[in-house]
């Protein structure tokens, strides 16, 4: 029997995002967690997805809407599939799905082994493709009513993506190849289901201010099956950064969230297969 979702907030005022249903993976924490917080804020209720179940369960807690939780390791086999299902069993339908989570574990390429590229790729490609692919019948069969009915109704999908992706990113050929791959994902699957009224876009974010871009020392590690991964980036390298962003500082995670939202709401029903550069202006690739 599906968990009651959370409801901490009666609203009176109309959200544009009213009635939506919305998965935001990685929401406990950073881009993640502001976007989760932006999308229940004009309405939206959230299914709360972390690695760690009770980070979760405590934003989930914290944020003013209708919320559901789910914790996993999206990068194992089957574990999409229960994500999406919560998401059906807790609100009903699938709205908007956003594949945020992920992590960095940097190196030059000559000193980096098989398993450090391979994680990158699970989360950032082949997670959000297995989410995709599970949420697909909830995405399009509403949609062919739809569209025997004569009605549009238009879903989103947004996919997270990085200016490493795009640009390339020294130290991170396993992060910048799997952000380059996740645009290609977005495009193609924005061909097959624009048909069917689902907005398929990428934000590639340049320097937003997370744990993952904090100075080496104060950003500490991310435990994964037993593997201890430093967090951060140089000191030196958040510095040069700063200097190469023309609005001159790297974004807050509300920030980064904006780029999301517009992605999610009704203004974007004609944007569709793109990838939202959300960089202060940065296109060098210096920095996640």
């Amino acid at each position: 029997m599906p968990a009651t979702p959370n409801s901490n907030k009666e609203s009176e005022s109309v959200g544009v995002l009213d009635g939506k249903a919305a998965i935001v993976t990685g929401s406990a924490r950073g881009i993640g967690r502001a976007t989760a917080e932006l999308l229940a804020e004009h309405g939206a209720q959230v299914l709360v997805n972390d690695l760690d179940g009770e980070v979760a369960e405590q934003a989930a807690g914290e944020i003013e809407g209708e919320t559901a939780v789910f914790a996993g390791d999206l990068t194992k086999p089957g574990v999409p599939d229960e994500l999406v299902q919560k998401a059906v069993d807790s609100f009903g339908k699938i709205d908007i799905i956003v594949n945020n989570a992920g992590y960095t574990w940097d190196g030059p390429i000559h000193k980096m082994a098989d398993d450090q590229f391979q994680a990158m790729l699970d989360i950032h490609v082949v997670a959000p493709f297995r989410i995709l692919r599970a949420a697909a019948p909830h995405l399009r069969e509403p949609a062919k009513k739809e569209r025997e009915e004569g009605r549009e109704y238009f879903r989103k999908v947004v996919n997270v993506s990085s200016i490493s992706g795009t640009m390339g990113n020294a130290g991170q050929a396993n992060y910048s190849a799997a952000k380059s791959a996740i645009v290609g994902l977005t495009k193609t699957v924005a061909k097959e289901w624009g048909q069917f009224k689902i907005n398929v876009n990428a934000v590639a974010f340049g320097f937003v201010e997370t744990r993952l871009t904090a100075a080496k020392e104060e950003a500490g590690t991310f435990q994964k099956e037993g593997q201890e991964i430093q967090l951060g980036i140089p000191e030196q390298l958040r510095q040069m950064a700063s200097m190469m962003i023309p609005i001159g500082r790297p974004a807050t995670p509300d920030e980064a969230a904006g780029g999301v939202f517009f992605l999610c709401s009704p203004w974007s029903n004609y944007v569709h297969g793109q990838v939202l550069n959300v960089t202060g202006g940065q296109f060098t690739g210096m920095t996640t």
